[in-house]
C-alpha cells in the first residue's frame, strides 16, 4: 500500500510538473502543447517508458529516493513572445509548480499536527509528496542540459553562448543517467533535500 502511494504521488506530481512548463508556454505565446493535447493531468498523455515506469523502478529496487520523470511537454520557444526571456519563466514553472505543492503541504500538515490529527495514512502522504517534490523541483534546477536548470542559465547567457550551451541537450539523457550511475543522488541531491527537509520538519515539528 505504501508503495503504491509513493508512486501515485510522483506520478500527479511529475505531471503536475511538465503540465506547468506548457501552462507557462501558453501564457506566453507557445499553443505547441495545448494543440498537441498536452495541457491535461490525463496521465496517459505523459507516460514516459523509462522516466515514468522504469526509473521509478529502479529507484524502488536500489533504495534511492522516488524519482522520474513524464514525457516533456513540447515548447516551441521560437513562438514565444521574447524567447529568450520567456524560456526561463518555462522552464522554472516545472520545479516552481513543485515547490508551491511543497508549501500547500506543509500548510496543511502544519494544521493536522496543530489539530492532534491521527489519520496516519493522510500524515503519511502529505509527507511524501512533500519529499517528492522537493527532490524534483532540485534535480530539475540543477544546470546540465536537458534540466530545467540549463535553460534558465542558457537565458542569462549572451545569445552566441546560450546557443553553444543548448546544444549540449542532445546528449542529454547520457548526463542525466550518469549523474544516477556516478552517485549524484547520493553526493549532491540528497545532502540538499536532507537539508530542505530538515527545516521543514523544524518548522511544522514532526
Amino acid at each position: 500500500m505504501e508503495t503504491l502511494v509513493i508512486l501515485a504521488v510522483l506520478l500527479f506530481s511529475i505531471i503536475l510538473h511538465e503540465y506547468a512548463h506548457g501552462f507557462i508556454a501558453y501564457k506566453n505565446g507557445d499553443d505547441t502543447a495545448y494543440l498537441m493535447g498536452r495541457l491535461t493531468f490525463n496521465p496517459v498523455k505523459h507516460i514516459d517508458i523509462f522516466g515514468t515506469i522504469i526509473l521509478p523502478l529502479i529507484c524502488y529496487l536500489s533504495h534511492l529516493p522516488m524519482f522520474g520523470w513524464a514525457k516533456p511537454v513540447p515548447v516551441n520557444f521560437l513562438r514565444l513572445n521574447n524567447p529568450k526571456r520567456d524560456m526561463a519563466k518555462v522552464a522554472f514553472a516545472g520545479p516552481a509548480a513543485n515547490l508551491l505543492l511543497v508549501v500547500l503541504c506543509v500548510i496543511i500538515l502544519k494544521i493536522l499536527i496543530l489539530s492532534g490529527s491521527k489519520d496516519f495514512m493522510l500524515l503519511q502522504t502529505l509527507g511524501y509528496t512533500i519529499q517528492i517534490n522537493l527532490l524534483l523541483a532540485i534535480f530539475n534546477l540543477i544546470p546540465v542540459p536537458p534540466l530545467d536548470g540549463s535553460k534558465i542559465v542558457a537565458a542569462l547567457l549572451p545569445t552566441q553562448q546560450s546557443l553553444k550551451y543548448l546544444r549540449m541537450e542532445r546528449f542529454g539523457m547520457i548526463f542525466v543517467v550518469l549523474l544516477i550511475i556516478l552517485g549524484g543522488f547520493r553526493l549532491i541531491i540528497v545532502p540538499i533535500l536532507n537539508f530542505c527537509l530538515n527545516f521543514i520538519y523544524m518548522i511544522i515539528g514532526a
